[in-house]
């Protein structure tokens, strides 16, 4: 079911979600509450945080079900605003069930611990998608005022299912919070990740290199195939697809806080306004930007020595304009004063910055958004951030350090790049299972160099397409990959490093670079 074309034409994307939604028969995420855990096991209460689409309603989910029949899955895990003391635990059932909790404790043999859970009931009615109505079930629980660098077991239930019973021990997972003190550690990064064999393998790769966390830049699971962001799009829509997705991530995101910022693929417009209703649903987020209900992917987090800012590119872009200007410039602002706190923030040695569209890449299909360039290229500039990462372009594509739209300087595989010297590293790893595109060039990456004095490519900006040749793509992969960074701190004055490595699919390196900076 969709717009008129007549009349789709003439409504901004808030309106065009109200007709669809005053349309059709339906129901929303249900308003809940966050729950902190209880006292006790390093534990304490804290306060409530309300979801972020008041405007939609839904009946209970508590309607008559066994619970012993219905097993929760899809677990994930995501940081609160301190990585060091809050963790936000979520997962899905199938049907709908009563008083669901989580367990937590010190051990495996000990989950004393019962903190109550939030259920977000998330309907598509049929005419929204390829399928008849269809309600989700996420369910959420805050654990906050936890203990630093600890190792905390978990299991998830509801009535008619205890994790804490002796024949449930398979369903009993793990975390481990932040340290308090900064110490090596590892992250990793991809974006454009859909339910697939490739995608499994890419995930179980991930697994191996035991990230303390993974960032996830957008186009999540693919479930809206025309990314256009628009009500009009709703055929082309399977919401069981987010299912399968969530059951794929599990065995890695039900242990590593799977961070995720927004595509354009995950507009879905018909859940809310800004098309982020869905997401609210199944993620819960460190809530800590310029305005978590408007923007609910817009937030920061410091692991260590190493600051995080996830940001919403499809308010800036050109090249698909659905949320375009939604924050009425709110969110550069935000931007501008974070990373100016993070870099001036003590232990703080580098920031890192990652979103959907990218500012620097030459393949063939988006290459880049002139609207990160416009907006926010210069505060990455003003700021010295140590690294961008990217998705939207399905492949691997890393640039020299460019200034003002230049390289200043070769970064060639194995090198070593000073953020003091000028100049930001854009890496495009939008090659986390969905089909990869190509470059108008040759790729060129570590073993199989093949460098080019320029690279003929475009920028989308507001007049569409503006061709260019470019100097800064260095490493170029066409081929399923992910990043791994290895952060190795140091003493005050001397130089940390973040260390980029580029895996594809088969396990094998593709490229590798050092950001060195003074540790302050």
């Amino acid at each position: 079911m969709g717009i008129p074309a007549r009349l789709a034409d003439t409504l901004s994307m808030p309106e065009r979600h109200e007709y669809l939604r005053n349309a059709l028969s339906r129901r929303g995420l249900l308003r809940t509450s966050a729950i902190a855990v209880g006292a006790g096991a390093g534990l304490a209460s804290s306060g409530t945080a309300t979801a972020a689409t008041p405007d939609l309603v839904t009946r209970s989910a508590t309607e008559h079900v066994d619970g012993s029949l219905v097993a929760p899955y899809g677990r994930h895990l995501a940081y609160g605003a301190d990585p060091r003391t809050q963790m936000r635990v979520s997962w899905q059932v199938p049907l709908p069930v009563r008083n669901p909790f989580l367990r937590i404790g010190l051990s495996p043999l000990d989950l004393g611990h019962k903190v109550p859970a939030e259920v977000r009931d998330l309907f598509t009615p049929a005419g929204v998608g390829k399928s008849a109505d269809i309600d989700q079930y996420y369910v959420h629980a805050a654990l906050d005022n936890l203990r630093p660098g600890t190792t905390y077991y978990y299991g998830v239930g509801h009535d008619g299912f205890e994790p804490a019973h002796p024949g449930a021990a398979h369903t009993v997972y793990s975390f481990t919070t932040a340290p308090a003190v900064v110490r090596p550690f590892t992250f990793t990064a991809f974006g454009d990740q859909n339910p697939s064999y490739t995608s499994i393998g890419l995930n179980a790769l991930v697994q191996a290199q035991n990230p303390a966390f993974h960032l996830h830049a957008g186009d999540i699971c693919y479930a809206e195939e025309t990314g256009h962001g628009l009500p009009a799009d709703s055929s082309n829509y399977d919401a069981r697809q987010w299912d399968q997705f969530l059951a794929q991530i599990e065995p890695t995101s039900s242990r590593v806080p799977w961070m995720v910022a927004f595509g354009n693929h995950d507009m879905e417009a018909w859940y809310s306004p800004n098309g982020y209703g869905g997401n609210e649903a199944r993620f819960t987020l460190p809530g800590n930007g310029f305005d978590p209900e408007k923007a609910p992917g817009v937030y920061s987090f410091v692991h260590g020595n190493v600051a995080v800012v996830s940001v919403d590119a499809n308010d800036v872009s050109y090249e698909i304009p659905a949320n375009r200007g939604y924050t009425s410039g709110k969110q550069t602002a935000w931007l501008d004063r974070r990373l100016g706190e993070l870099r001036r923030r003590p232990g703080v040695d580098f920031v890192v910055v990652f979103h959907h569209h990218c500012a620097y890449s030459t393949t063939s299909s988006h290459a880049s958004e002139g609207g990160v360039r416009e907006q926010w290229v210069p505060l990455y500039e003003k700021h010295q951030v140590d690294l961008v990462v990217n998705g939207h372009n399905h492949v691997y594509e890393r640039t020299d350090p460019v200034l003002r739209d230049k390289a200043v300087r070769e970064l060639p595989v194995g090198g070593t790049h000073e953020p003091s010297r000028g100049g930001v590293v854009y890496v495009t790893a939008g090659a986390g299972g969905e089909s990869v595109y190509s470059f108008p060039v040759a790729d060129s990456y570590e073993g199989h160099e093949d460098e080019v004095g320029a690279v003929p490519t475009y920028y989308t900006g507001a007049g569409g397409k503006v061709t260019e040749n470019v100097d800064w793509s260095r490493v170029r992969y066409t081929g399923y990959s992910f990043i791994r960074v290895d952060v190795k701190p140091a003493p005050v004055g001397r130089t940390a490093t973040l260390t980029v490595r580029a895996l594809a699919a088969t396990g094998a390196e593709v490229d590798r670079f050092v950001v060195a900076r003074k540790a302050g």
